[in-house]
C-alpha cells in the first residue's frame, strides 16, 4: 500500500458505495492482527472516538450512503468551476482488491480493504491520508463470477467503534481509537448461510443498542447445495439479524428470505422508527427496536441470477424501490401493519420508470434522479417524477453510474472513472463540470476518453463529501480532493 500527499493541511472524511459482491460458504478464518501507528493513549470502546481533524464546518460521513442515509449532504458553498484541471488533488492511496468506499468520523477516514488473503480495514487521518492503525484477517473468498474477491461493504462507524461485513461473512466490532478487536461472529457458520450470487454486500445499520444486519441464513440441510443455486435454497429465519454492538450477542432474527445486495434502511414516520430491508424477495418492513414485521412485498424477477441491489428510498410515508432484471420500480405507502401500492412499473412493459441497478437513487425535491440499466450499453441518467413514475428525461450512454446530491447539484461518478457535476433540475439534464462533453447534436452528451483523476474501471462508489473534502475512487485507488474551500 503506497500514498502519496499531494497537499497537506486538509481534513478528509467520506462514506458510502456498494457495487457487487459474493461468498465461500466455508471460509477458513485465522487470527486477527492489528499493526499500529502511535496514536493517542487507548480508548475504551464505550468512550469518545477524540476528534483529530482541522475543519470544523460540515459533517462526517460514518455509515454508507452518508449522514442521513440516503446519499445526500448538507453542505454548501462547493466549487462549480472545476477548469480542465479539475478540483485540487489533496492526496490519494492505493487500494488492494475491493468495491467500496471509505467512511469518516473524527478527522478519520477507514478503508476496507483485501489483498492476497488478507482483508483489512486501515484508519487513515482525513486530512493528510496518514496511516493510524492497521487491522487485518484471514480471507479465503473467492468470487464464482469472476469479480473482485474484496469487501462490498463500508466501514460503518458508531462512536467509538467501527464495524466491517466481510465478502466472506465475517462480522467484526473494532475499537475505533486502536483498531483492536472488540468481538466478532462468522455468520456463515453460524446462521447456516449458502453462499450468494457475489458474497456479502449489504451493509449493516445501527439502532440504538442495535447493530441490524442481513444475513439470510439455511437450515444444515442445505449445506450441501452448490453455491449459487438459491431456486434450491430454504431460509431459516435469519434474513434480518439484530446483534447487541457492544457484545456480538444475537437479540433477535426475524423473516424467512434469503440475503440481497440492498443495504438496510432506518427511517422515522410519524411517531415510531422503522427498517426497511429490500431481501432477495422484496421489500420487508419492520421494527427495528424489536423486529416486529408490518408487512413483506414481494418484488424480484423470476429469473435465478437476479438480485435486489439498491437501497430503499423513504420520503415522509413512502418507499420507492427499483432493481434491474425485471419489474423495475414500486412506490408504497406504509403504515403499521401494511403496505399500499401508489404506483408501479407495468410487469411485462419495456418502458420502466427506473431500473436501478446497485446504485441507489437520490430523491430532491419531488423527484428521483438514478442511473436506470443493467449493463455498461444500456444504462442511462434519468429523473423520475416521484408521485407518478413519468420519466422528466433521460440521457443515455452515461454508462453506470452512482450520485450524490449537495448544495443543489449531483456528483456523478460513471463506472470508468468519469467524475461530473450537474444541477438538480426536472426540467432538463444541466452539465455544469466535469468529464462529460456536450454531443454534435444538442441534447446529446459524451463522455470523454481520459478521465480528469486517472480513475480505473470499475468505478463502482458513490462520491462522498465530508467537511468540504470529495472522495472518489476507481479500481486501484481512492483520491480525495477539495471540493468545499476551507474559510
Amino acid at each position: 500500500m503506497n500514498i502519496k500527499i499531494l497537499a497537506v493541511g486538509v481534513l478528509f472524511v467520506s462514506g458510502g458505495v456498494a457495487a457487487l459482491f459474493f461468498q465461500n460458504t466455508h471460509p477458513e478464518i485465522q487470527p486477527a492482527s492489528v499493526s499500529l501507528t502511535p496514536v493517542a493513549a487507548p480508548v475504551a470502546a464505550d468512550g469518545e472516538l477524540k476528534d483529530i481533524g482541522s475543519r470544523n464546518s460540515g459533517s462526517d460521513w460514518s455509515k454508507f450512503l452518508g449522514p442521513t442515509g440516503d446519499s445526500k449532504s448538507q453542505e454548501t458553498g462547493i466549487i462549480t468551476e472545476w477548469g480542465d484541471k479539475g478540483l485540487k488533488v489533496l492526496w490519494e492511496r492505493e487500494l488492494g482488491s475491493s468495491y467500496g468506499i471509505g467512511t469518516i468520523s473524527k478527522g478519520r477516514y477507514f478503508q476496507f480493504d483485501r489483498e492476497d488473503d488478507t482483508a483489512f480495514v486501515v484508519c487513515l487521518n482525513a486530512e493528510s491520508g496518514r496511516q493510524l492503525w492497521k487491522f487485518e484477517y484471514t480471507s479465503s473468498y473467492q468470487d464464482l463470477y469472476g469479480y473482485d474477491p474484496g469487501p462490498r461493504c463500508s466501514p460503518l462507524v458508531d462512536g467509538n467503534r467501527v464495524f466491517v461485513y466481510g465478502t466472506e461473512g465475517m462480522l467484526y466490532c473494532l475499537n475505533a481509537t486502536t483498531g483492536k478487536e472488540e468481538w466478532s461472529v462468522n455468520t456463515v457458520e453460524k446462521f447456516g448461510v449458502i453462499q450468494n450470487f457475489f458474497g456479502v454486500g449489504s451493509n449493516p445499520v445501527v439502532e440504538g443498542d442495535l447493530l441490524i444486519c442481513m444475513v439470510g441464513g439455511s437450515p444444515a440441510k442445505d449445506k450441501q447445495i452448490p453455491p449459487g443455486q438459491l431456486d434450491l435454497v430454504s431460509p431459516n429465519g435469519t434474513g434480518i439479524v439484530a446483534f447487541n454492538k457492544t457484545n456480538g450477542k444475537v437479540e433477535y432474527q426475524v423473516i424467512d428470505d434469503l440475503a440481497s445486495y440492498s443495504s438496510l434502511k432506518i427511517s422515522t414516520i410519524g411517531d415510531r422508527r422503522w427498517c426497511f430491508a429490500f431481501a432477495r424477495s422484496g421489500l420487508v418492513g419492520f421494527d427495528p427496536a424489536n423486529g416486529k414485521v408490518d408487512f413483506e412485498y414481494p418484488w424480484r424477477a423470476h429469473t435465478l441470477e437476479s438480485v435486489n441491489a439498491a437501497s430503499p428510498v423513504v420520503v415522509d410515508d413512502e418507499v420507492f424501490i427499483s432493481e434491474t432484471y425485471g419489474p423495475g420500480t414500486t412506490l408504497l405507502k406504509v403504515e403499521s401493519g401494511k403496505s399500499t401500492v401508489v404506483w408501479k412499473d407495468e410487469e411485462f412493459s419495456r418502458a420502466k420508470a427506473m431500473q436501478a441497478h446497485w446504485n441507489t437513487p437520490v430523491y430532491v425535491d419531488g423527484y428521483v434522479y438514478g442511473c436506470s440499466g443493467r449493463h455498461t450499453q444500456n444504462a442511462d441518467l434519468r429523473c423520475v417524477d416521484w408521485t407518478t413514475g413519468k420519466v422528466m428525461w433521460s440521457i443515455p450512454r452515461t454508462t453506470r453510474c452512482s450520485l450524490t446530491y449537495i448544495d443543489g447539484h449531483f456528483l456523478c461518478q460513471g463506472e470508468y472513472g468519469h467524475l461530473f457535476l450537474f444541477k438538480a433540475n426536472p426540467k432538463a439534464f444541466e452539465p455544469i463540470a466535469g468529464d462529460i462533453e456536450q454531443g454534435d447534436r444538442e441534447g446529446e452528451y459524451e463522455l470523454p476518453f481520459k478521465t480528469t483523476y486517472d480513475l480505473n474501471y470499475p468505478a463502482w462508489a458513490a462520491p462522498v463529501v465530508s467537511h468540504g473534502l470529495l472522495y472518489v475512487r476507481g479500481t486501484d485507488k481512492v483520491v480525495c480532493l477539495e471540493l468545499i474551500k476551507q474559510k
